[in-house]
């Protein structure tokens, strides 16, 4: 198992957080599991929406809520009162970051928005999420992640030739979008460094999802040429795609024509080498048809396994396709250590992609119920919620 340990990379720093369900809390996460302190604000009715996305799971919270919320403080406080504004300044002159994705327009209602904010407190750093971004005709709009992905053109590049519009699966734009956000926090952290000064950082699902879209995009306004699927294949190699043996699909990505060459070494067909139509890359690329028609007998004829390892004792990159099961029994995902125990509680979560001297962070704590810490910092607590507990 791979070495953790509670980091204290940004200790130090305090991070308020007005955020629901993804985008924000996913920002909030990272920055509590590489050691800042975390306040979470809520509404004190209910919280946040996470908490009942999905059956409850541990301590009357969905998973999600889990997942996103792990080491954090939970402050409920009412903004729409005068008492909740005047505290929430309190907190905001204390914090050294502050990340939000409330609906477009609320924050500066409350007179929250970032040049109002940062105006009274001029070394916080503002980072406000949004949708679809901060100008613009549709500045104002709310949005979701399927959303996005639609409307960005994410949705219509990702399947098959053959398939409808698919959405990936995970939630790149939001979860992205609260890396971006955190990115751009620390970049601030060191111009204040040198200015004494903040700033406002401004992210949003749709700017994320262009950039994860920017290969075709750029390749359409550069090149004119429209993005064509396919499924788990790339548009500049051949092969490198799933391919079918006697029992099941497996990856092969041959990015070059070294690669290419090893291939059809191991596959008994050294002569397509010397074969003007698969010689090179680009030459397979205009007939890739024609090598498929040949190559994908030669791969059904045996297991995957069989060929994995004579494609992997060559160096020809290969890989089984796993489902979420299998790749958790895999030896090299175990060694890795990404599935962390929680502390105080009977359940693990994903920790994050990255380590520290070989040392991944672990959580601090799990997450909080509604109110949890409203004691910690002079708040009155919730009716009928316990007193704070660390």
């Amino acid at each position: 198992m791979a070495a953790t340990l509670q980091t204290s990379v940004l200790q130090g720093l305090r991070v308020l957080e007005l955020g629901q369900v993804l985008a924000a809390p996913f920002a909030g996460a990272i920055f509590a599991d590489l050691g800042a302190e975390v306040l979470k604000i809520e509404r004190v009715e209910g919280g946040d929406d996470a908490r009942r996305m999905g059956l409850p799971f541990r301590h009357g919270d969905a998973l999600a809520f889990h997942i996103f919320n792990r080491g954090k403080q939970s402050l409920a406080l009412d903004l729409k009162s005068q008492a909740g504004l005047a505290a929430f300044e309190v907190l905001a002159a204390q914090a050294d970051i502050l990340v939000h994705n409330l609906r477009p327009g609320v924050a500066a209602e409350m007179g929250l928005d970032g040049p109002a904010l940062c105006a009274r407190h001029p070394r916080l750093i503002y980072c406000e999420i949004s949708a679809f971004g901060h100008t613009g005709p549709m500045a104002g709009r709310p949005g979701y992640e399927p959303l996005v992905q639609a409307y960005s053109g994410l949705s219509s590049t990702n399947g098959g030739p053959d398939d409808p519009p698919i959405r990936i699966g995970a939630s790149v734009c939001d979860q992205g979008t609260g890396m971006w956000a955190v990115i751009g926090a620390l970049a601030l952290l060191q111009q204040r460094q040198r200015t004494g000064r903040g700033g406002v950082v401004q992210a949003s699902l749709l700017e994320t999802a262009m950039v994860w879209n920017a290969q075709k995009a750029d390749a359409w306004i550069n090149q004119g040429q429209l993005p064509v699927r396919h499924a788990s294949g790339h548009p500049g190699f051949v092969p490198y795609e799933a391919f079918e043996a006697s029992d099941g699909p497996f990856l092969i990505c041959c990015g070059n024509d070294r690669l290419f060459g090893k291939l059809a070494q191991e596959i008994g067909q050294p002569q397509w080498t010397a074969d003007p139509r698969f010689a090179t890359n680009q030459a397979r690329l205009q007939h890739k048809a024609a090598l498929f028609a040949d190559l994908c007998p030669l791969l059904r004829a045996a297991p995957r396994q069989q060929w994995m390892a004579r494609f992997e004792a060559v160096g020809v990159p290969c890989s089984p396709i796993l489902s979420v099961p299998e790749v958790m029994q895999e030896p090299q995902v175990k060694a890795l250590g990404m599935v962390l125990p929680v502390p105080g509680e009977d359940f693990h979560l994903t920790g994050l992609p990255l380590s520290f001297d070989g040392q991944r962070p672990g959580f601090a704590c799990g997450a909080p119920s509604l109110g949890q810490h409203n004691d910690r910092h002079g708040l009155p607590p919730l009716a009928g919620e316990p007193t704070m507990t660390p």
